[in-house]
């Protein structure tokens, strides 16, 4: 069986893909990652022992230089991006069995008319549910298109969501399938969705219910998908683990915050602290960093989630899918400072089961901080996020890939 995955965006949704191609090769497929061209993830897709295909441009440039919320460019963007799937994504599809695409919808879109073109399968994959369409949620919004604030329907908001999908990506999408003999298409949005989608998220952390979708939608909860296999600690933050107690972890991923960095990096680590607790600051693309040279605090680049979290106090995090099903794996207490997209969603899922606190608002100060890391580090947090590790599953990926043999016809 030959598989290509096609996907664009940060590291929380290229790392998956990995994990599934992982697994793919696993059960003897020949798998292609199709994916942004930075640096750090073709060294991820290597390390994964996957042959990766660059397509787009690199993420990380555009995550930390356009600002939250704008609309600027997004056309060009979206053009771009769905021109790279009829372009590179094509060229690697020739051939292949099955097609797997996430992302945004110019993505997902444009990689599913590839797939008609070629006459293969296709499967569209979500690593958050909030992207669904379901009376029990609201869309998350596009940019430059808010919804209207006097609509409260969830039904009537997913209608409108759906033709502004329509309106935003319909001509450059309808170009580039007539230029290939195609015809177009209206709801491009349930085009590239399918009836039958797959769910990469934990079902404990986030279920999806029976009746959650559209009529005739048809989620597929796999579970989240993981990487194979745990990497070591660099040695200068087992160092650091092993000389004193277990510290609090603060990182926030991908998530750009421009000024507002050295701020919320100051205020983690006097909330902890103030509590008598170490610190370990993960830099990533926030660009958070150490406030001074205190021996109770170590900056760190890229470090394995899995690995870390089982020997720190609690997690506090941005909210990112991958970070927090980490860390209710790893059973450690979660603060969670949503900024944007499906974070909210994740900060509320952490509050409702109650393995930790939502912080509220993206500008945490130390004192608030401090609240919340006291409700995190409580007996009852403790235990209840140690009673949901041993529920939440590690084989989504292995799922998703066995599901994929069978779509195949194998």
């Amino acid at each position: 069986m030959r598989v290509v995955l096609s996907v664009y965006g940060a590291r929380g949704s290229v790392e998956p893909m990995a994990g599934l191609a992982a697994r793919l090769r696993e059960r003897g497929a020949e798998v292609r990652v199709c994916a942004p061209p930075d640096e750090e993830f073709a060294a991820l897709l290597a390390e994964a022992g996957v042959s990766s295909v660059p397509v787009g441009a690199p993420v990380r440039p555009l995550v930390t230089t356009v600002r939250p919320g704008s609309a600027e460019g997004l056309a060009q963007r979206a053009a771009d991006l769905m021109s790279a799937q009829f372009g590179a994504v094509a060229e690697a599809a020739e051939g292949c069995d099955v097609l797997v695409a996430a992302g945004p919808l110019p993505v997902t879109a444009g990689a599913r008319s590839v797939a008609e073109r070629l006459g293969v399968r296709y499967v569209y994959v979500t690593h958050t549910p909030v992207v669904l369409p379901s009376p029990h949620q609201p869309p998350p919004g596009r940019r430059g298109r808010p919804l209207p604030p006097e609509v409260e329907d969830n039904r009537e908001l997913w209608e409108l969501d759906a033709r502004l999908a329509d309106d935003m990506f319909g001509g450059p999408l309808g170009a580039l399938r007539e230029s290939v003999g195609l015809s177009r298409v209206s709801g491009i949005r349930d085009y590239a969705f399918t009836d039958r989608p797959l769910l990469a998220a934990d079902p404990v952390l986030s279920p999806w219910p029976a009746t959650g979708g559209r009529d005739g939608l048809r989620v597929v909860p796999t579970g989240a998908w993981l990487r194979p296999g745990d990497r070591p600690l660099p040695h200068e933050v087992a160092a650091f683990l092993d000389a004193g107690p277990p510290p609090v972890y603060v990182g926030f991923g991908s998530t750009p915050l421009g000024t507002r960095a050295p701020g919320i990096a100051r205020a983690a680590v006097e909330a902890a602290r103030e509590r008598g607790l170490r610190v370990i600051v993960a830099r990533g693309w926030a660009g958070l960093g150490a406030p001074d040279d205190g021996a109770d605090c170590l900056t760190v680049d890229e470090v394995d989630h899995r690995a870390l979290f089982p020997r720190v106090a609690a997690v506090v995090h941005h909210g990112g899918a991958g970070t927090t099903a980490a860390a209710a794996r790893a059973g450690v207490p979660q603060v969670v400072v949503p900024q944007a997209g499906d974070q909210p969603y994740w900060a509320d899922r952490v509050a409702g089961l109650g393995i930790g606190v939502a912080h509220a608002g993206p500008d945490p100060a130390a004192g608030s901080l401090s609240v919340a890391l006291a409700t995190a580090l409580s007996p009852a947090t403790r235990a209840r996020a140690t009673a949901v590790r041993g529920t939440v599953r590690g084989d989504g990926a292995a799922v998703a890939a066995r599901l994929l043999d069978e779509a195949a016809g194998r």
